[in-house]
């Protein structure tokens, strides 16, 4: 069995899971996010958890079990902290900057690369 797949997807407070035969919706307190998973795969809600099982050994569905449980688990983050995505930069010579809804990377061109905010896009 998967070990991805085997794990359980915990829902935690303030959100919502319902499961209207395999489509799932997850509502939370940045939005809400639906999608509709395969039949092979069998989908269940006990308490606080969402269960991902599989009703055979088959390849195909072998595949789909970890798959699913991701996306269920990707859900649910998406739901609760949004998309992060974190910058490191090391090294001499580097510099980053926050100006007014932009931010300005030297990285050693001959021009600052610079990135503007967009709709629900921050830098921090």
């Amino acid at each position: 069995m998967s070990r991805i797949g085997r794990m359980p997807v915990e829902i935690p407070a303030g959100v919502t899971a319902t499961l209207n035969g395999n489509t799932l919706t997850v509502k939370g307190p940045l939005g809400t996010l639906t999608e509709t998973f395969r039949p092979e795969i069998n989908i269940a809600i006990e308490g606080n958890q969402i269960i991902v099982t599989r009703s055979s050994d088959e390849k195909e569905e072998r595949s789909l079990h970890g798959l699913t449980r991701a996306l269920i688990n990707n859900m649910v983050v998406g739901v609760t902290k949004g998309f992060e995505k974190k910058l490191e930069i090391v090294g001499v010579g580097y510099r980053v900057e926050k100006q007014n809804g932009k931010i300005v990377l030297g990285l050693g061109y001959s021009h600052p690369v610079i990135f503007e905010e967009k709709d629900g896009v921050k830098f921090e």
